[in-house]
């Protein structure tokens, strides 16, 4: 067999060497490559799927987060004194901020309840009478003469319920006239204090200046105080005098209604005492026209229950009590509420979903609530209830700056878990931050 020589042997041995080497490196560069390359993939599908405004068509969405706000189940209800007897003040509160109602209960009182009382009272009256007058005529007992007789008794009723009724008016405006002549008072006691106390200081600054211890300048400031004190004085006793003017006019012209009104019934009166002498007996068409009194009579009742029942404020549905607005004594403006009503008993999340996520949104999807202002801690559970069908701007704004306020949004209402819904029961308005998973 032929044998290389030593000398060629030793010279391939480090050849050889550097070719594995070689290979070792092209190896790990590869590898290296193939790597950077898969990092580099993953991180671009990541960046895809965290970005809701570049989301592929053909990408599956994880979620659908969204702002809202925590309020009762229905909403939120203003409880209102009817339109109808706007002006009227509050007599009373039968309730207190947190309390559970029924449904029908009387939440507040108004002050023109005994007013109204009267009137069902003269109105009741007026219902007996007209059936006696039927009763009477029915039984052929009676003549003309009786019904006359019925009809001072009625006047007479009348008589005593406006008698009532204008001294309930004059009661209340008197006592009116207390409250604001009292107010007035105290207004001018206070006007009165600060001009002795700015009086008081300008004589002390005029003798400091007189002895050089001060500036011209500071002691016009004093004197500018007390001039300012001295026309608030005047203008406090100025509307004093306006007020009790008032007030004694309404009372006057109150009292010259009453009398002309007591009069006028007076009179009446005394007409069918009159006309005893003249009738004889009863008509055929008399009993027709003593059934339609009581008809009236009793739908006179009927309109004075209901007048009455205005007086009082009652809550429409069961619910828990938020906020309370009135206060014995206040007189309601057009727009207030007297208390604020909601069933927190089931507390809901009002989600305001992009237009452009809405489609993505189901009846029944699982919903994680977390707040935004930390109101309350941990994750709250629901499911959606229900999705809105009109498309309108945003009410719940984010803290961020950049947020598009006017973004178009869908209101979706979310019900919460039970155990969950009772956290929340007293964070009315709270604002959320909603993940619907779909």
């Amino acid at each position: 067999m032929f044998k290389k020589p030593d000398s060629q042997m030793s010279s391939s041995r480090p050849n050889q060497r550097w070719i594995i080497v070689l290979g070792a490196i092209g190896m790990l560069v590869t590898a290296g490559t193939a790597i950077y390359s898969l990092n580099q993939v993953r991180g671009a599908g990541e960046e895809t799927t965290s970005s809701p405004s570049v989301t592929p068509a053909a990408a599956t969405t994880i979620s659908v987060s969204a702002l809202g706000r925590i309020e009762p189940q229905g909403e939120v209800i203003s409880l209102a004194a009817p339109s109808s007897i706007q002006g009227a003040r509050v007599a009373q509160i039968m309730v207190a901020e947190g309390d559970e109602v029924r449904q029908g209960q009387v939440i507040a009182v108004m002050d023109n309840r005994e007013t109204l009382e009267a009137n069902l009272a003269q109105a009741e009256a007026g219902v007996r009478v007209a059936e006696a007058n039927l009763n009477k005529i029915n039984a052929g007992q009676t003549g003309v003469v009786e019904v006359q007789e019925s009809e001072v008794n009625r006047l007479r009723v009348q008589l005593e319920g406006e008698t009532n009724t204008n001294q309930a008016t004059l009661a209340r405006l008197q006592a009116e006239r207390r409250g604001q002549v009292g107010s007035q008072a105290a207004t001018v006691a206070r006007a009165e204090a600060e001009f002795k106390t700015a009086e008081a200081d300008f004589q002390r600054f005029q003798q400091l200046a007189q002895e050089g211890a001060i500036s011209d300048s500071e002691l016009g400031s004093r004197r500018l105080t007390m001039d300012s004190a001295r026309e608030r004085l005047n203008e406090a006793r100025a509307n004093e005098r306006r007020t009790i003017e008032t007030q004694d006019q309404q009372i006057i012209e109150a009292s010259a209604i009453a009398q002309r009104n007591t009069r006028s019934i007076q009179e009446q009166i005394n007409q069918a005492r009159e006309n005893l002498d003249r009738v004889s007996e009863v008509r055929p068409t008399d009993i027709e026209s003593a059934r339609a009194e009581v008809e009236r009579a009793i739908a006179a009742v009927t309109k004075a229950k209901a007048d009455l029942d205005l007086a009082f404020v009652r809550a429409p549905i069961a619910g828990q009590i938020i906020k309370i607005n009135a206060r014995p004594g206040e007189t309601l403006a057009q727009d207030q509420g007297i208390a604020e009503l909601g069933q927190t008993s089931q507390m809901i999340v009002v989600a305001e979903v992009y237009e452009s996520d809405v489609n993505q949104v189901r009846v029944g999807q699982r919903v994680d609530v977390t707040s935004e202002g930390n109101s309350f801690a941990g994750e709250l559970k629901g499911s959606v209830a229900q999705i809105g069908l009109k498309i309108g701007k945003k009410d719940v704004l984010s803290t961020d700056p950049a947020a598009a306020v006017d973004a178009r949004v869908v209101e979706v209402k979310i019900r919460l878990d039970a155990n969950d819904s009772k956290k929340v029961a007293g964070l009315t308005n709270s604002n959320v931050i909603v993940r619907i998973n779909i």
